[in-house]
């Protein structure tokens, strides 16, 4: 069993275009040892526009652009990185690999040549299996840094070769190897066929999808329930009450808090204070702790902040 690791960068990126100018590579057998490790460049035809994640210019590649055009465009090395990408006795990884295996499509359709046909693994969802966190795309830096390897960013070979010093860390430090690894989180690789990309997945994965579907549905549960008690007392406040003029709005946090926000709603409209949901129109913002769009929103207006604790310690002396 062999391991190709691979990375692409290319001289731009955009929806439906994707012009490489790097394919590296490193094959290991399966103690990570290098058997073979190559950086292949390609001419993009195409000028150079490098942007970051966020879409902002100004990525640096550390290779001189010029020399791009010397050598020859992407069908030139179309052969021999479809051998090594389908090599059956090979397990292909990368890092965030999706986007480097839509790079691949992408090219082959604008050079109208057949689609890439394998499995692929990504370190990067490795990575978001063992710390039980899938919400961030943990880049190959930050990986690398809490792993202790060391690298080069955006020379492709390089993060090629990272990515599988990542991936040897990641392995030790779990005490299994890549076939393990998979096993014990139970991976299913993303594959690429007729131009058709599937994306990783794993039982971790998708029960942070059905915990994540639970909380939306428990949210939107103490959301009606709330406005219901909010829509059925606000036009019965008391008028010239002690809080006459007041206009109180919560975190949403304190919201899904059915059973001690409605109750501090009703005391609100029985004082003759008013509820908003926005922020922005109250003088009154009331949540467990500071921080966040909506504290900000009623901070920048003027608006008083009452901790929760306080108000809930106050109704249980009444």
């Amino acid at each position: 069993m062999k391991y190709v690791f691979f990375d692409i960068e290319c001289a731009c990126v955009f929806k439906n275009v994707a012009k490489m100018c790097a394919f590296g590579y490193v094959v290991t057998d399966a103690d990570f040892a290098v058997l073979e490790k190559e950086d292949i460049l390609m001419n993009p035809r195409g000028k150079f526009r490098l942007t970051d994640r966020k879409g902002k210019e100004g990525l640096v590649l550390p290779y001189e652009y010029e020399d791009f055009k010397k050598y020859p465009t992407f069908p030139a090395a179309y052969r021999k990185i479809k051998r090594l990408l389908e090599d059956k006795d090979a397990i292909v990884l990368g890092h965030a690999t999706l986007n480097d295996v839509n790079y691949l499509n992408l090219e082959t359709k604008r050079y109208k040549l057949p689609s890439f046909r394998f499995d692929w693994q990504d370190t990067q969802f490795f990575w978001m299996n063992t710390e039980n966190s899938y919400e961030r795309q943990v880049g190959l830096g930050v990986m690398a840094e809490a792993l202790g390897v060391e690298f080069t960013p955006h020379r492709a070979v390089d993060d090629a070769f990272a990515t599988m010093k990542v991936c040897e860390a990641l392995c030790k430090r779990e005490g299994v190897s890549v076939g393990g690894l998979v096993q014990k989180y139970r991976i299913r690789a993303g594959k690429i066929a007729n131009y058709v990309i599937k994306t990783p997945d794993s039982e971790g994965l998708r029960r942070h999808i059905s915990e994540k579907e639970t909380l939306r549905e428990e949210h939107a549960k103490a959301h009606e329930a709330f406005y219901r008690v909010v829509n059925k007392h606000m036009n019965r406040r008391k008028k010239g009450g002690s809080l006459e003029g007041k206009i109180f709005c919560f975190s949403k946090e304190v919201e899904d808090e059915v059973e001690i926000s409605t109750k501090l709603v009703r005391a609100i409209f029985d004082a003759g204070g008013r509820y908003t949901s926005h922020p922005g129109e109250c003088n009154v913002y009331i949540a467990r702790d500071r921080g966040g769009v909506r504290y900000q929103s009623a901070v920048d207006v003027g608006a008083a902040f009452i901790p929760l604790d306080q108000i809930a310690a106050a109704m249980s002396e009444e």
